[in-house]
C-alpha cells in the first residue's frame, strides 16, 4: 500500500507463519492495525473474521469509522502487545468492524486527497494569527469526519482562535497533537547520511536520551552539522556502539595517563581502541613526533614509574612490524589502479608500406601498362634527336623549369648593369647561328 503513506515504516516480519498452532488452543483475536506514516493500534476481532496481513479493514473510532491496514495478526500480534505493555482486556482496545468495502475505499482515498491541500492552508492560518508553531502533517480518518492536525513548537501555545477557523473553513471535527522533534522525523520519514531510510520510520520506536559524551567515547569530532539528523537532534545511531567502546575503554589507561622517562615527561595525545595503540610525545621536546606504544607496554611503563624507575627511551618499546604481502598471486595483473597509466601511446598514422609487399600492386592493371609503354617510346626518340644533334645540346642551355615565386624579385646587380643585357642577347644570337649551321650541314 504505497499509496497510504505507510512503506516499509515499523514494518513487522512474521517468523511464526509458517507455524501451526497446537490443537486445542485458541488463535489470539488481537490484531495490530497500521494507518497513515507510523501510526499504529491493537484492535479486536469480535467478528472472528478471517484477516490477514495487507487486507484493509473498517475500524471503530471515536467518533465514526476510520480505515486502515493489517500489519500484524495471532501470536505475533500478542507479542507486539507484550512488547508495548498493552492490555488485551482493557476497555480502551475497539474492535474491527469488517472488511473495507470498494465505498469504503473510495471514501478513504478522496479524504487522503484532501490532506495536501488542508496542510497548507492551516499554515497558513497559523501565520495569520502569529502562532509560533509548525503544522507538519495533516490525517484525515477513513470516513472524512475528522482531521488530525500534528505540530510541534517548543513552547505553550494558544490554538483556540484556530480550531475555530478550521472548523468553520473545513468543516470536520479538528483535533490538535503535539508532538516532538523526532516523532515529526519518523512520521515523515526520510534518508539519512548514511544512505538509508531513517531508523525512526522503519523499525525504531524507542527514543533515548543521546548527549555529547557518547560522541566523545567514539573520539568524534563535536561538529553539530555532522552529529545532528534531520530532526535536528543528536542522532540516535550513536548509541548503538557506544556500549562496546565503554567495554573497550575499560582495559586502558586514562587519556590524562604520564609516563616518565629519562629523556622527560610523556603525554598521551591518541587513543585507538581497535588496534589497541597510544600515542605519547614528550612535553620538553621542541618538535612533537608521536610514539606509538601497545597498551600492555604503557601498563608495563606505569607499574616501573610505581617502583621509582624510569625507562630510557619510549622508542625501545615501539615494535616494527614487517609489511606481509598477500597470500596470493597476481597472475593476470589486473588489481592495479595504476597500471594503464605509463603504456606508451601508440601512433596512430603509421607509415605505408611498399608497394612490393603488397598483394594487391604485383600485378600491373592495363593502364599501368599503356601508360609504361608511350613513356618508353617518347625516351626512344629523345635518344635519337641526342644522336642525330650532339653540338646544338651540347651548346644549348638547359632552361629553369621551376617556376618563378611572384614574391621574388631581381638581383639588384641585374637592374644596376644595363651591359648584362647585352650580353644576354648575344649568346642567344649565337645559339642560334650555330643551330642554324649544324641543321644546314644535316643531309635532307
Amino acid at each position: 500500500m504505497c499509496n497510504s503513506g505507510g512503506c516499509n515504516k515499523l514494518a513487522v516480519f512474521d517468523w511464526l507463519a509458517n507455524m501451526d498452532i497446537p490443537s486445542g488452543i485458541k488463535p489470539f483475536d488481537g490484531v495490530e492495525v497500521r494507518f497513515k506514516n507510523s501510526r499504529k493500534h491493537f484492535f479486536k476481532n469480535v467478528s472472528n473474521l478471517d484477516l490477514s496481513v495487507g487486507q484493509v479493514v473498517a475500524v471503530e473510532s471515536s467518533p465514526g469509522t476510520d480505515i486502515g491496514v493489517i500489519s500484524a495478526v495471532g501470536e505475533i500480534a500478542r507479542l507486539q502487545m507484550d512488547k508495548k505493555n498493552v492490555n488485551f482486556d482493557s476497555p480502551d482496545i475497539k474492535k474491527i468492524y469488517r472488511r473495507a468495502t470498494e465505498e469504503d475505499i473510495s471514501t478513504w482515498h478522496n479524504a487522503r486527497k484532501k490532506e495536501t491541500e488542508t496542510m497548507h492552508a492551516s499554515r497558513k492560518m497559523a501565520l495569520d494569527l502569529n502562532l509560533e508553531m509548525k503544522i507538519s502533517d495533516v490525517e484525515y480518518q477513513g470516513d472524512g469526519g475528522k482531521a488530525t492536525f500534528y505540530y510541534t513548537a517548543e513552547e505553550r501555545v494558544d490554538f483556540r482562535q484556530l480550531i475555530k477557523v478550521m472548523a468553520e473553513t473545513f468543516r470536520v471535527r479538528i483535533e490538535m497533537r503535539q508532538i516532538g522533534a523526532r516523532q515529526e522525523a519518523s512520521r515523515l520519514g526520510g534518508i539519512g547520511s548514511c544512505g538509508r531510510e531513517l531508523c525512526c520510520s522503519t523499525w525504531l520506536s524507542d527514543f533515548r536520551s543521546v548527549s555529547t559524551s557518547s560522541a566523545r567515547y567514539q573520539q568524534l569530532s563535536l561538529n553539530p552539522q555532522k552529529l545532528a539528523g534531520q530532526c535536528g537532534k543528536l542522532k540516535c545511531c550513536l548509541n548503538y556502539e557506544l556500549d562496546m567502546y565503554l567495554e573497550a575503554y575499560k582495559s586502558f589507561p586514562g587519556p590524562n595517563t604520564r609516563l616518565h622517562t629519562e629523556l622527560g615527561r610523556a603525554v598521551c595525545i591518541k587513543m585507538d581502541l581497535f588496534k589497541r595503540i597510544m600515542w605519547f610525545v614528550y612535553e620538553e621536546q621542541m618538535v612533537k613526533i608521536p610514539i606509538p606504544l601497545d597498551v600492555d607496554d604503557v601498563h608495563e611503563i606505569l607499574a616501573m614509574n610505581e617502583k621509582g624507575k624510569k625507562p630510557a627511551d619510549l622508542k625501545d618499546f615501539v615494535e616494527v612490524f614487517a609489511k606481509e604481502g598477500p597470500d596470493y598471486d597476481n597472475v593476470v595483473g589486473q588489481d592495479s589502479l595504476t597500471r594503464f597509466d605509463n603504456l606508451t601511446t601508440r601512433r596512430k598514422h603509421r607509415k605505408k608500406r611498399k608497394s612490393a609487399h603488397r598483394p594487391d600492386q604485383d600485378q600491373p592493371n592495363e593502364k599501368e601498362q599503356s601508360g609504361g609503354n608511350s613513356r618508353r617510346k617518347s625516351r626512344k626518340k629523345n635518344d635519337d634527336k641526342k644522336k642525330q644533334h650532339p653540338q646544338a645540346q651540347k651548346s644549348a642551355k638547359p632552361e629553369n623549369t621551376s617556376p618563378r615565386r611572384k614574391n621574388d624579385e631581381p638581383k639588384k646587380n641585374s637592374q644596376n648593369n644595363p651591359n648584362r643585357k647585352k650580353s644576354n642577347k648575344t649568346t642567344q644570337s649565337r645559339s642560334k647561328s650555330s643551330g642554324e649551321k649544324s641543321l644546314g650541314n644535316t643531309p635532307g
